[in-house]
C-alpha cells in the first residue's frame, strides 16, 4: 500500500510541477488556407510523362517556383521526380540523384518546381512532364462543374487565361483550383539558392 501512495505521489508530483506554456494561436488567415492532403491515387498521381528539354546528368544552376493543387477541398500532391530519369536515389524522402534532370523537375512532393537557367517553361510543360492533364476544365483526374472553370492565381492574382499557357516565373507561387475556393496563397518562402 505504502509504494501505491508513493508511486501516485510521484505521478502526481512530476504532472503538477511543470505548467503547460500556452500556444501562440495560428493566424486566421493561415487556418482558412490550410487543407488536407487528399488520400488515394487521384490526389497523388504518380509521374508517367516524358524528360522535357535535354536530360543533363547533372542537376546544374536552377530557380524555383511553387505550384500548388487544390480539388474537392484537398490538397493534390506534385510527386517526387517529374523531369528526372532512373535510376533515381532517395534520402529522407527527397530525389537525392537521377540519371538525368530535364529543363524542370521536382525534387520532393513540396510543389517546389526547379526550372534550368534560361528555359522557358509554362504550366503545361509541368503537366506533360508529369503525365497529367490540364485544360481549363480539368487538372489531373479532377474535372470542373458544367459551366465552371479551373481557377488559376499567380503570387495571389487571378489568371484567366488557359492554364497551360502560364509562363512558370522565377519564384511565382502559383495556386490551381477546382472546387471549393480555396484563399490562394500570394508567395512562398524559396529555399536558398532557387
Amino acid at each position: 500500500m505504502t509504494k501505491t501512495v508513493i508511486l501516485i505521489s510521484v505521478l502526481t508530483a512530476c504532472g503538477s510541477s511543470q505548467h503547460a506554456q500556452p500556444q501562440p494561436a495560428l493566424p486566421a488567415a493561415l487556418v482558412a488556407q490550410a487543407r488536407p492532403i487528399g488520400r488515394g491515387p487521384a490526389f497523388q498521381p504518380p509521374v508517367t510523362g516524358p524528360v522535357l528539354g535535354r536530360c543533363a546528368r547533372w542537376l546544374g544552376s536552377r530557380s524555383g517556383a511553387h505550384v500548388e493543387v487544390f480539388a474537392a477541398d484537398r490538397v493534390v500532391l506534385i510527386p517526387t521526380g517529374i523531369g528526372t530519369e532512373p535510376p533515381r536515389r532517395f534520402f529522407s524522402g527527397r530525389l537525392s540523384h537521377a540519371g538525368c534532370y530535364g529543363e524542370l523537375v521536382t525534387l520532393d512532393p513540396t510543389g517546389l518546381v526547379l526550372i534550368r537557367s534560361g528555359a522557358r517553361t509554362v504550366l503545361g510543360d509541368l503537366f506533360r512532364s508529369w503525365g497529367q492533364p490540364l485544360t481549363s476544365r480539368r487538372v489531373a483526374s479532377f474535372s470542373v462543374a458544367k459551366g465552371g472553370a479551373v481557377q488559376v492565381f499567380v503570387d495571389g492574382r487571378r489568371w484567366r487565361a488557359a492554364p497551360a499557357r502560364l509562363p512558370i516565373g522565377p519564384h511565382s507561387e502559383i495556386v490551381l483550383e477546382v472546387g471549393p475556393y480555396v484563399p490562394p496563397h500570394a508567395s512562398y518562402t524559396f529555399p536558398p539558392g532557387t
